[in-house]
Order: structure tokens, then sequence, then C-alpha cells
């Protein structure tokens, strides 16, 4: 089992809540809201700079810079709420603004074509930068993600954002939520959303603004920030003796900041997160963004969506494929979001098991995505390997929690469901198998057993290879679908590395949020399907939730999800044509 790559993450530090403050002092005097007796909430947006200058870094190794310009867009008078859906993957995605004033709720449908996915809203800023002979060098355009990373901008704001962290870009996702929370900004910087620039060192001016379909579809100012923008360039050798003790100078938007945002000194331990051949857009310590996906609100850890780890295996070479292999980090790994790991029960329940008639979690699958074709990394002339990456998810409206309980010298946990009525109060729960420790490099944690099963089926859906892959430590490593009945926005239990315990564990609790999906990459022999011998022609993989029928759930007959795959091409050297899912055209 290979986890899933994310990029990497880190909690909102004190330099981050700096440039809230400087963001307040940017924005000048804050419009005071109105009486809510005379005026139903509005949100009033605007574009603003952290800063009048910014200092960022091309590295002489992988030139290239990123435009993280310190420009946020407020909201006042109320939070800037969008939610985003798709009523099946047969039809186009959709846009609506929310309006809240107390328990009245409002939308506004946004034009059909504005989003055609959940990363964001396209083209949303436009910039301009000139050289200092006033010259225009680069004109380009940002999406935006309101979930960005942001600050409050007044003190009397609410000291957390309610909305999620970041915008999910798995191609089966489902629903989102975005919003600008009332009194805060959020960065405008697109952050792994993004390419990076090829700008010679020397000082520009960048001019920012906010599309003009966007200011009038919003009501947005038209008031375009001006930053100063100086780059530099960099070398990994100049950076790392200043980091050893040289005589070169760190600063703090330098390489020691873009070590801190798992940048090119920490490459090593980059690439054992999965992190593919792609360079982490630099975020400087004070920009509060974080090199993909931007981090998250306030005290809350950043969530960024998954990203399909097979598609850049073969990429990353096998020195990188071994260094992926050798283990989690602490508090980051492969495959999750950091956020704190859910605590097991003091002790295995005792009195009879029951299933109580209360809410419980709707398991489905989406289907597979990030396909390819491999070699299984060994070196095995002529053997073929279909892989590919996998998510099961909970439509709700309970949230799956599984305890498991070890015995002494037992190598297998005892494994129990737990249920909850309205009130979050534990009311019931059954057996329902176990947990296995997986010792092999990469993994070390505990699998609960048979939660899913993967198998390639041919085109008359008769079953020829299944995957040896059937046990998973549960995690929140995707934002599914948040529009669902009891969605968690912030989930917890979304990093491997305290979610799934350790060796000499005694016991583990394992959680699957509402809304939230688990993604694996099967991208190993023995995970993926060896395809070496069999025929082209038309097979179809099938991802199926809980194949035991172990778990309670609501419905299980939405537990299936197909996948259409072509294989061509000869022994040793197949191919694969994945047509599109309706209108999802992502392999």
């Amino acid at each position: 089992m290979t986890r899933l790559p994310q990029g990497r993450t880190r909690r909102l530090t004190r330099p981050s809540f700096a440039v809230a403050a400087a963001i307040a002092v940017t924005a000048g005097v804050v419009a005071a809201a109105p009486d809510a007796k005379t005026a139903e909430p509005t949100p009033k947006l605007g574009l603003i700079a952290a800063s009048t200058s910014v200092t960022l870094d091309s590295w002489t190794e992988d030139p290239g810079v990123y435009l993280d310009l310190g420009t946020y867009l407020t909201s006042e008078n109320g939070a800037f709420e969008l939610k985003v859906t798709r009523k099946s993957y047969k039809d186009p995605v959709v846009a609506e603004q929310v309006f809240r004033n107390g328990k009245k709720t409002r939308t506004k449908a946004l034009p059909a074509g504005l989003v055609n996915d959940f990363t964001g809203l396209p083209d949303f800023t436009q910039i301009t930068l000139t050289d200092a002979a006033g010259s225009t060098v680069l004109e380009k355009t940002e999406a935006f993600c309101p979930n960005n990373a942001s600050g409050r901008v007044r003190p009397d704001a609410p000291a957390n954002s309610k909305y999620p962290e970041s915008c999910p870009t798995n191609p089966f996702t489902l629903g989102s939520v975005w919003g600008v929370e009332n009194g805060w900004a959020s960065n405008t910087y697109s952050g792994f959303y993004t390419d990076p620039v090829q700008l010679a060192a020397g000082t520009y001016t960048a001019e920012i603004n906010v599309a003009k379909k966007y200011r009038d579809l919003f009501g947005i100012a038209d008031k375009p920030q001006t930053v100063k923008v100086v780059v530099r360039e960099r070398s990994w050798e100049e950076s790392a003796s200043s980091a050893s003790g040289g005589s070169a100078k760190t600063t703090a938007s330098g390489h020691g900041a873009h070590a801190q945002h798992g940048g090119h000194a920490e490459h090593n331990a980059h690439a054992q997160h999965g992190a593919g051949a792609d360079t982490p857009p630099p975020g400087a310590a004070t920009s509060g963004a974080d090199p993909s996906y931007n981090a998250g609100h306030g005290p809350y850890p950043s969530a960024p969506p998954a990203l399909p780890w097979a598609l850049k295996r073969k990429a990353l070479g096998k020195q990188a494929v071994a260094a992926a292999e050798t283990g989690d980090g602490s508090g980051q790994t492969d495959g999750s979001r950091q956020a704190p790991g859910a605590q097991p029960n003091a002790k295995r329940p005792t009195g009879k098991a029951s299933v109580p008639d209360v809410p419980k979690p709707d398991l489905r699958s989406l289907p597979a995505f990030g396909i390819t074709v491999s070699d299984g990394y060994e070196e095995v002339p002529g053997k073929d390997y279909l892989a590919f990456s996998a998510n099961v998810w909970n439509a709700g409206p309970a949230k799956l929690v599984v305890d498991g309980f070890r015995s002494p010298g037992k190598e297998v946990m005892d494994a129990y469901q737990y249920f909850y009525d309205a009130d979050g109060k534990q009311v019931g729960y059954t057996p329902t198998g176990g947990m296995e420790w997986d010792p092999r490099p990469g993994h070390e944690h505990w699998h609960f057993l048979d939660f899913a099963s993967y198998r390639l089926l041919t085109a008359d859906q008769k079953e020829t290879v299944r995957s040896g892959k059937e046990a998973f430590c549960l995690a929140n490593t995707d934002a599914v679908d948040y529009t669902v009945k009891n969605a968690a926005w912030h989930p917890g239990n979304t990093d491997l590395s305290t979610a799934c315990g350790s060796e000499n564990s005694i016991s583990v609790r394992e959680v699957l949020d509402v809304g939230s999906g688990d993604t694996y990459t099967q991208d190993l022999p023995g995970q993926s399907f060896d395809i070496t011998d069999l025929p082209n022609g038309t097979y179809y993989i099938q991802v199926l939730a809980n194949p035991e029928n172990r778990l309670k759930e609501t419905d299980y007959g939405n537990n299936s999800a197909l996948r259409k795959v072509v294989l061509g091409g000869e022994k040793g050297a197949r191919t694969v044509t994945v047509p599109p899912h309706h209108l999802v055209d992502a392999n």
C-alpha cells in the first residue's frame, strides 16, 4: 500500500498571525456592519495588499518564481460563502452564493459555466509585472480558492473561520463549501494550483486586480493593488552553507523559511512524503501561505486534498521512490492531512452488543482515478501492472468510528464499531472484525481489515484479477462532499502518524468523518493488478466498500463503483486508455 501524497502542511504560526495585523493596517479603516434590523447582511469584498514590497527567490538549481504577492480578499458585513455542487457525474458543476442572516438563509445562483471544478474561482485575479524601465514582462491570471490561507483583519472578528481548509482537487468530488469568514481575509495566491514564472533577478512592479467579471458579480471595487517585487537568485549550496553556520546570510523569506515550507533544504524528507517531482511553491514566513494549497484558518491545520501519486511515481526515480517508502514522519505522512488523531475509549466495551436505531455512516466508493501502467518498480523484465487510486468516503449522516483493542500476546486487535445518538452519546456497539499491524516500511501502522476490495472485471463485468489489498488505516484524506448532512468541515483523524497507532499500541481509534473519504493508491505488486498476460480489450476497475458487510451502515447498495479502462500494447510495454466517466475526463 502506498498512501497518496499531500503537500506539506503546518499550523498557522505566530508570524502568520502577524500578517493579519499587517492586513488590517494596510486595509485602513474597516467599514462597520450595518444594523441587522435595517439591512440584510451582504458581504462587502475588497482586495488588499499585506505589504507594499515582497522578496521572492529563484533557485539556480530549479529556476522559477512563485508569485505569492501577499494580496488578500477581505470580507466585511458578513461572510463570503459559496456552495459548489454537482448532482452526479453526468451533471455539470454549479455554484451559488449563500447569504446568512441569523437563522435565515438565501442563495443566489452564479452564472452557468463560471466554475467547472472544485479548485476555486478561475481567472479571479489579474497580475501585470513591469520592469524598472516600465516595460511589461508578464501578464497572467490566477484562480482563487476562498479557503486559502487567511487571518482576521479586525480583533472583533470570529476567532476561528468555520470554513474548510483548501479546495478539493479529487476529480470525483461531489460538493464543496468555500468561504471567507466575516472580518477575515483570504490569500489570493494559488499555491500548487499555479505554475512558477521565469523572471531574472531584479526589481519589478506588480499590479494586481480582481477580474472585471468578478468585480461586477460580487460588487468588488475597482481598486488594483501595487506591490514592489524584488527577485533574487539563490542556490541550494549557498543556503545549505548558511544553515550549517557558514557565512551566507539567511532571511525570513529566504531558504531557511523555504525549508520550513517543505522546500529544497528538506528535499529528502519532502520525497518521503510523496510530494513528487514538483518543487513546492515557497511561501515567505509572513505570507500565511504554505507551499501547496496554502495553510488553513487560524489555529486550524490545513487540509490539502489528494493528488494521484501513481502518476508521479515514475517521474521520481528509484532513489526517491525508495525514500518515499521509508516510513511516515512525525505529524505528516505521504497521504494525509495534518490533524489530531482521535482517542479510543479507555477500555473495550462491555455489556451486550447491540445495533440501535440511530443514524449510521453511509460508505460509498468513488470511481478509480490516477490510472497508469507500471513495471511495479521491480527488476522483473516483461511485467506489467495496472496501478490506480481509489477512495471510499462517508456520506453520513453519522461518522464511522472503529476502536481496536489488543489482548496480550495477540497480533490482531479486536475491532468494535460504535453508534451515537443525536447528542453524541455512545448508545451501542458491535464487534466488526479486527485490526492488524503492518510492519512494512512506509506502513508501520494498524490496518482495519476488510474495509474495501479492488477487482479488475472483464467487459461482461466478471472478475479476472483481485487486488491483495483489503486492510487500511482509516483517515480523512479527501473532502469529497461537504454539502451532505452533518458534514465535518474540520475533520480530525487526518494524520496517519496519529490516527493509526504504533507497534506497541494497546488500543487504536480510526474514524471516517461525514463528507470525507480515504484515498489509497494501489501501485505495488499485490495491490495493483498484474495485467502481464491479460488480453487487450475493455475492462472495469471495481472499487467495493465494506465487501463483507461487517460495518453497519445506512445503505449497502451504493458501495460499488466501476471505472472503464481499455488495455493495449504488447507484453512488457502495455498501455491503458481511460475514457471519460460521464463528464469527468480525468484518468
